[in-house]
């Protein structure tokens, strides 16, 4: 099954764990300053030994998928917008069928390697990530500085190359008017708080993305405990402010049930009200008001009412208008459904 499909600890508040690791080959120049002949040899170099790392793991070359399936990968977080965009066309991936282990080749850096969990599960996703690190370690030439570590395109990735990100639900903080505070409290202990997408978005949904900004002068340890820290602090207050909540409980049931009725019974929907919708379901369900869905379905939803994901679901192209038709018919599948 895949990840984003599953739950896991603290998946109330916590949706999921993301570990990425920014890692530049010694031979050629920077993505940003490479002529098309050395992306092209870069893209040779990761598919030769994609064999070798086990795990499943398959080279795609991005030119060979459609824009539909690249797209569905940004909704699930699995690429970024500028890969799937692939305005060099020399981008491509490893990924695993699990769809946990993703590489995007001739991103931002030469090597952008990720690994994903559901809930919280930092340790175990570092874990895994050094263990895969190790293995591309093995078979290339990083390019490496003795005093600075793993050189990066962006000197904000200097250092560990680490990126630890946790993606939260907040959506009490935002009802009871606290989220501001919150977001400055993380930004002020030299972590990033935004939106979905990361760096220069907004939040959808009230999901935000948890990420430390600095990489240079701290181990991969650091990085992990000071994310861990912090997340568990925005954990407890959300927690709190639902607390709050429940004991106005007439006004908290009222607003659940009035997107929980939109969400189940609109003929059409558009992605943006969804994302609205469905952060008070998401909310109803984790606090027992709403007995119809579990962790799975409301996964499946955040997934499937996605444009891109939307059309991989039912297994055509479809233009806005259909797709805003489509969109409250898979919601009432996906609610009725057994699995």
């Amino acid at each position: 099954m895949n990840w984003y499909l599953q739950s896991g600890k603290d998946s109330d508040i916590v949706i999921s764990t993301r570990i990425r690791l920014a890692r530049n080959l010694e031979k050629y120049p920077f993505p940003t300053k490479f002529s098309k002949e050395q992306a092209q040899e870069v893209l040779k170099v990761i598919k030769e030994i994609t064999p070798s790392l086990g795990y499943g793991l398959k080279y795609i070359n991005l030119n060979d998928m459609d824009d539909i399936t690249k797209v569905s990968l940004v909704e699930k977080h699995i690429i970024s917008p500028e890969l799937a965009a692939n305005k060099n066309e020399a981008g491509a991936i490893v990924i695993n069928e699990e769809e946990n282990i993703c590489i995007m080749i001739n991103e931002e850096d030469h090597i952008r390697m990720q690994v994903f969990s559901f809930g919280l599960e930092l340790e175990n996703l570092k874990n895994l990530s050094v263990e895969i690190d190790e293995k591309l370690d093995s078979v290339l030439q990083y390019a490496v500085h003795e005093k600075y570590g793993y050189l990066t395109a962006c000197p904000t990735n200097v250092g560990t190359g680490m990126r630890a990100s946790v993606m939260v639900h907040l959506p009490a903080l935002t009802i009871t008017g606290n989220i501001g505070k919150i977001l400055n409290v993380v930004n002020s202990f030299g972590m990033n708080i935004r939106g979905i997408y990361g760096e220069g978005t907004q939040s959808q949904g009230d999901i935000y993305q948890i990420s430390n900004n600095q990489t240079l002068g701290l181990t991969e340890n650091n990085i992990i405990q000071n994310i861990s820290k912090i997340t568990q602090k925005v954990i407890e207050q959300e927690r709190m402010a639902r607390k709050y909540l429940a004991k106005r409980s007439v006004d908290l049931e009222d607003s659940v049930y009035r997107a929980f009725g939109t969400l189940a019974y609109a003929s059409k929907l558009s992605s943006e009200e969804c994302k609205r919708l469905l952060s008070y379901v998401k909310l109803g369900t984790d606090l027992g008001i709403i007995k119809e869905l579990d962790d799975r379905k409301i996964a499946k939803l955040y997934l499937y009412h996605q444009p891109a994901n939307l059309q991989k679901y039912v297994g055509k192209v479809l233009d806005g208008y259909e797709r805003d038709i489509k969109r409250p018919e898979v919601i009432k599948e996906i609610i009725r459904g057994k699995n």
